[in-house]
């Protein structure tokens, strides 16, 4: 081991001595820099991720619109299915009803499902809590259960449905409200969906809304490895002029750009805490450097060069860096770990638990850090530490040592 090196070691973690001061305070800082990088980057890319697996298991990963309604869908859905990446394609109807139950009214937004090809698309099955997928009729209908908590519903209760076709009367025509049966109950966890929303059949949502055999929308899955963006080139090459296909990626382009803006945003901010830590380093090597003024003159007239002398200090900006940045990661993934119970605990305390899940929509924490957002925090941390010891270093190094020695 060079000397320089096993100095700077010695010098940061002395033997037989209590922890010194300047290692504490700087690792500590570097610390808390590089816990807090991870515990807002890893929440807000839980956020992203948490939306992406909400949109494609909800609606997969590609959508198919028209300006208008979508007629003879049973061939468009055969057309697309034979595009290469393709692995299932599903119609559906969507818009606004009224729901009533026991005087109780409210105002959810329906989703008619085709139930011969839904489970090839999205996995809707999964999030049901009470009752079973496998039940829904033309007769029933399945609710969210913020919805059927609203109205007070419970699985097998009857529910009237009122469609905007009733505002729309011709001739006379009366339309009375349609009768249907709760057959289950879902949960998938985000706060809007699972506030307002109504799952039935294509064939009803076609009725009540009187699309015929028309839909709105086909929904597309994708192919295990295949990117999103090829296969809509290639579903948009045989698709006629006024039918396009969208990734989830395009249909929610605004609303993730927002959410990449804030991550962005928060990721330099907070970089200025690990900024302070490295001026904090850089500050104290300083003070060490006039404190050790003898020894280095002392150095210098044993031989070392001034390159020697320059790495013995940028060596332990360096040290502080590594020692900070692992505990740091320690100290980050561990709060991401129990990011639950603290958010309950603070919440329980304050009272706001709804309000977390009303403005968030969440109702757990979510949490996913890219690799490349770890490699950029140990990376800024790391080159950040060791620029704090580049001007101690050469102060040291600049020093002279007859100079220094005369000083003491």
């Amino acid at each position: 081991m060079p000397w320089y090196l096993y100095l700077a070691i010695k010098q940061l973690f002395p033997t037989g001595r209590r922890f010194p001061f300047f290692t504490a305070i700087s690792v500590v800082s570097v610390s808390l820099g590089v816990a807090l990088l991870i515990v807002v980057l890893g929440v807000m890319g839980g956020f992203g991720y948490q939306i992406r697996a909400m949109i494609t298991d909800t609606e997969g990963e590609i959508q198919i619109k028209s300006r208008g309604l979508i007629s003879d869908y049973p061939a468009v859905v055969k057309k697309v299915e034979a595009v290469p990446g393709v692995a299932g394609a599903t119609p559906y109807a969507a818009g606004m009803l009224m729901v009533q139950y026991e005087n109780k009214p409210a105002f959810p937004q329906m989703r008619g499902l085709d139930l011969s090809s839904i489970n090839r698309v999205v996995s809707l099955g999964k999030f049901v809590r009470i009752g079973s997928l496998d039940d829904l009729d033309d007769d029933s209908v399945v609710l969210s259960g913020g919805l059927a908590d609203a109205l007070g519903v419970r699985l097998g209760a009857m529910v009237d449905i009122y469609t905007p076709l009733m505002l729309a009367k011709k001739d006379g025509e009366v339309i009375l409200p349609r009768t249907a049966k709760v057959v289950g109950i879902l949960e998938i966890g985000h706060q809007q969906l699972d506030s307002s929303t109504l799952y039935c059949t294509l064939r009803l949502a076609q009725e009540l809304y009187g699309l015929g055999r028309d839909v709105h929308g086909i929904n597309l899955r994708v192919s295990p490895g295949v990117k999103e963006d090829e296969v809509v080139g290639r579903v948009n090459a045989v698709l006629p002029d006024d039918v396009r296909a969208f990734s989830w990626r395009n249909s929610f382009a605004d609303f993730l750009w927002v959410l990449q803006l804030e991550k962005n945003m928060m990721l330099f901010v907070l970089l200025f805490v690990v900024l302070v830590a490295a001026f904090l380093t850089m500050s104290l090597l300083l003070v060490l450097v006039l404190k050790k003024t003898r020894e280095i003159g002392l150095l210098g007239a044993l031989g070392a060069s001034r390159r020697q002398i320059a790495l013995c200090f940028c060596l332990q900006g360096v040290g502080v860096g590594v020692v900070g940045t692992g505990l740091g990661l320690a100290l980050g993934f561990t709060v991401l770990h129990f990011r639950n119970e603290i958010v309950r605990g603070i919440t329980h305390l304050t009272g706001g638990q709804e309000l977390l899940a009303r403005f968030y929509q969440f109702s757990e924490l979510p949490e996913h850090l890219e690799n490349r957002d770890l490699l950029l925090i140990v990376v800024s941390a790391l080159v950040l530490s060791t620029l704090a010891g580049i001007i101690p270093a050469v102060i040291a190094a600049r020093l002279k040592p007859v100079e220094a020695l005369r000083n003491e």
